[in-house]
């Protein structure tokens, strides 16, 4: 049994992510934690719940940070609706979230498990950073981050240069990025282009006729209309769910390789932007397994693959 962690902001994607993991074939999620991002913690924690209920589990839930190290935070209701789940307005999930503080929480759980549980991030980096500051000895428990976040050929979603997640939190992105930890980035541009779910894909995912398909749709109905109208892009971009399927899936990777990458903190100009020295001219140690292409027929499997028995 693969242990995984998810660290989430949970909106629209995240949800199908979240989705993903907990219907993966031996995969245990050990425990959800939220950060502000996408949404305020107390949202992000109602629709993981909710999430989570709908798919019939009981993991636990754990509201985190509710505010990057040293910025202000910058909610992303333009993109995934004012409910963060395309305005869809679900009711209340019937439990409530944990006690516990999702950093605590995190540290916790490594401890709990060491060298077992899997770490995969979907938000901004700011509770993976503090749990690092507050317990540095879980450095070497964690034997492996797959980030959602970034952006390798800076090709930025909030910014020209910028991925919303680093963005939002640099700093918190610094400090991991910089920790020693084994990191796999899995960049926003992974999802676009024929990576998005086109017209024949959710054609298809209708066509399934059960509420877990339709769940997917209906809560990124906003990130849709964003997409094409904001981005210009075709159809529906999963961010999340990519990463999530390069986490449960190794051949969802077409292309990976270790390089140096760092984040820019400092300009207001290029504020996240994740550099990536691709060619070595820093001369650096390589401290992030960089995503540079994936297998787009076998994300989409990944995706239809955990829906097909409800």
């Amino acid at each position: 049994m693969r242990r995984l962690w998810i660290d989430t902001d949970t909106a629209s994607d995240d949800a199908v992510a979240i989705l993903m993991a907990l219907r993966w074939p031996g995969v245990s999620v050990e425990g959800i934690s939220i950060v502000a991002g996408n949404v305020p913690v107390e949202l992000g924690s109602r629709n993981a719940r909710y999430t989570v209920e709908l798919c019939g589990s009981e993991t636990s839930v754990y509201e985190g940070a509710s505010r990057p190290l040293l910025r202000e935070p910058v909610w992303a209701y333009f993109f995934h609706g004012a409910d963060g789940m395309g305005e869809m307005n679900y009711p209340s999930p019937k439990h409530e979230p944990s006690p516990k503080h999702g950093v605590l929480a995190m540290i916790e759980a490594f401890r709990q498990f060491p060298g077992e549980m899997t770490l995969v991030t979907l938000g901004p980096l700011t509770n993976l950073a503090l749990a690092l500051r507050l317990a540095p000895d879980i450095i070497p428990l964690i034997p492996h981050v797959y980030i959602m976040g970034g952006a390798a050929a800076t090709l930025g979603n909030i910014t020209p240069a910028a991925e919303y997640n680093i963005w939002v939190d640099p700093e918190a992105a610094k400090i991991v990025f910089h920790s020693g930890l084994p990191i796999t980035m899995v960049g926003w541009e992974l999802c676009r282009g024929e990576a998005n779910l086109n017209e024949e894909d959710m054609a298809a995912l209708r066509a399934l006729r059960n509420p877990l398909a339709d769940f997917i749709l209906d809560c990124n109905r906003q990130a849709l209309r964003a997409n094409r109208e904001w981005l210009r892009d075709p159809g529906l971009p999963l961010p999340d769910p990519v990463a999530m399927a390069v986490a449960l899936d190794p051949e969802v990777v077409a292309r990976a390789s270790m390089h140096y990458v760092t984040v820019e903190a400092a300009s207001d100009l290029t504020r996240g932007m994740t550099v990536v020295d691709e060619r070595g001219v820093l001369n650096q140690p390589p401290n992030v397994r960089v995503v540079w292409e994936i297998n787009v027929p076998r994300w989409k499997e990944d995706l239809f693959s955990v829906l097909q028995v409800v």
